[in-house]
């Protein structure tokens, strides 16, 4: 799938083209990555939110029994069909054994509220067959396995009743209705005996006939409803301890809080980020400032502490140098960050090479700024040092190139320990002037080191505000956030500026801003440099 994305804006500030972006799996896992705390604290909630309910909630023992359901017929050895829920209607005989009988009946023997029964005991009816099974939950195996039998045993009970109940109405339907022929056969019969013709005799006999009939056929269908088996199933698997089993499988809730804290905290990962963009990479900042990169500064870890690798810093000094010709102001701005830790370390980078580079800074932060030139100019290489420390200083314009053998000469000639101007005299009698030692500046390559200066390399770094640097040829502003403060983009409207983003840090929106205020300010910033949050 692909995302449209701004185009990136040209260095007029006009935006280009719309492009679009793939976006791969590793863009859809960033975002809960970069997340990771909310991602963590969503998943640790939803695991006590599991533990607590284990540990309010007492553990449920699962015990079951198995009746097989019989259909109570007046033949049991006619065949009943070739469905088996043709002869017994499973969902009744389940609302059966759930019913208010059976539930009363249990709570009269193991004790208990009838509610809490009629919650802890289910009945289970498998498709296409006449079994029911009784499962019920109870806070130890011996009740459990009490409760579920008893339940079994008093659903066959309740149903057994009911089928006593009709045979008996039934029979007593055909006793009323036998004691009713048996009157009119008694009638029918003193009738035929009074009688005194052949004719009256002859339809006596023959209505007495119909009724023994009657009454026979009476008597039979009694004999068979009498005869009717009304037991309605057995138990097949009773309820045993050792069968018994834990319910729901506890171990289950917690992984199950745990993976749902997660996917909530995924969730709320996406949503967040949706109302919070941050920079993630270089093509994000490049989108939201247009602005050409001048290097990446990573992170490495060093003895516990987080710090910035040398060389990526020294690259981005390289690649302001070659941009910026002297004298130089170059403010270094960030949105909502604080720029500090980048600009001792350019500081550091630049005047190594032999600069004079002059930090300002008119927030308070100068004791900061000295204390990181400091610990950096300790981590320089010091075969690095001794190198520059040899390299002759450039040669001034109209100075006359010396060849030939004097330039030889003087190539392989060792350097005298005297000074030119001081050379011993011959005379015995002689002053020997000795160099005064008292409070005066020390001197390097020639030119004097102020109080306020750091010697970086063959280099210098001095500190002070930004209206004492105004003679210095290379000033590097650490700007304060603009985003609460303007007078880092009022100065890069006297030299230029370094955008400076943090990964996993700077908004988007922020940083759409700040490009939009120095475009606005007529400023044509060099880059933006992209580095990581939390170092220095």
């Amino acid at each position: 799938m692909t995302e449209a994305t701004s185009g990136s804006w040209p260095a007029g500030g006009t935006p280009g083209d719309g492009s679009a972006r793939t976006v791969t799996l590793t863009d859809l896992l960033r975002v809960p990555l970069h997340r990771a705390r909310l991602v963590a604290g969503a998943a640790a909630l939803g695991l006590l939110a599991a533990l607590g309910y284990l540990m309010l909630v007492p553990p449920q023992v699962t015990a079951s029994a198995v009746v097989a359901v019989r259909p109570v017929v007046t033949d049991a050895f006619t065949p009943s069909g070739a469905a088996a829920d043709r002869a017994v209607n499973m969902n009744v005989e389940s609302g059966i054994a759930t019913g208010t009988e059976v539930v009363q009946r249990l709570a009269d023997s193991v004790g208990g509220d009838p509610r809490d029964i009629r919650a802890a005991l289910e009945v289970e009816v498998p498709t296409g067959g006449q079994i029911l099974r009784f499962v019920y939950q109870a806070p130890d195996a011996d009740r459990a396995v009490q409760a579920v039998n008893l339940a079994a045993q008093a659903y066959l009970d309740v149903r057994r009743a009911m089928y006593e109940k009709q045979r008996a109405e039934m029979l007593r339907s055909y006793d009323e209705s036998i004691a009713k022929v048996v009157a009119q056969q008694g009638a029918v019969q003193r009738r035929a005996n009074s009688a005194r013709g052949t004719a009256a005799a002859d339809a006596a006999v023959a209505e007495l006939a119909g009724i023994n009939n009657q009454l026979t056929q009476l008597n039979a269908a009694r004999t068979e409803i009498a005869a009717v088996d009304v037991n309605p199933g057995w138990v097949t698997q009773t309820a045993e301890r050792a069968l018994a089993s834990s319910a729901g499988h506890r171990p289950l809730f917690a992984i199950a809080g745990l993976l749902g804290g997660a996917l909530l905290g995924v969730v709320l990962a996406y949503a967040w980020e949706s109302v919070d963009r941050r920079v993630r990479s270089v093509r994000d900042a490049r989108d939201a400032t247009g602005l050409p990169m001048l290097g990446t500064v990573r992170r490495q870890r060093f003895r516990g502490r987080r710090r910035a690798v040398d060389a990526d810093v020294r690259y981005v000094a390289m690649a302001i140098a070659e941009r910026v010709r002297q004298p130089a102001r170059v403010a270094l701005l960030a949105a909502r960050e604080d720029p500090t830790a980048l600009t001792a370390s350019l500081a550091v980078a630049l005047s190594a090479e032999g600069r004079e580079v002059y930090v300002a800074d008119d927030h308070g932060r100068v004791e900061r700024l000295r204390d990181a030139v400091l610990a950096d100019r300790g981590r320089l290489p010091a075969v690095a040092d001794a190198a520059r420390s040899i390299v002759p200083k450039p040669r001034a314009a109209g100075t006359p190139v010396v060849t030939g053998p004097a330039a030889e000469s003087g190539a392989a000639r060792r350097p005298s320990p005297h000074p030119p101007a001081a050379r011993p005299s011959t005379d015995p009698d002689a002053t020997l002037t000795l160099p005064r030692v008292g409070s005066a500046p020390a001197a390097r390559n020639g030119r004097l080191i102020g109080a306020d200066e750091v010697t970086v390399g063959i280099g210098s770094v001095r500190f002070g505000s930004w209206h004492q640097g105004a003679d210095h040829g290379l000033v590097l502003y650490n700007a304060p956030p603009a985003e609460s403060d303007e007078r880092g983009v009022a100065i890069a409207r006297q030299g230029t500026a370094v955008v400076v983003v943090e990964r996993d840090r700077t908004r988007q929106g922020d940083l759409r801003r700040l490009v939009e205020r120095l475009r606005a300010a007529g400023v044509s910033p060099l880059g933006f440099v992209l580095t990581r949050s939390g170092w220095g």
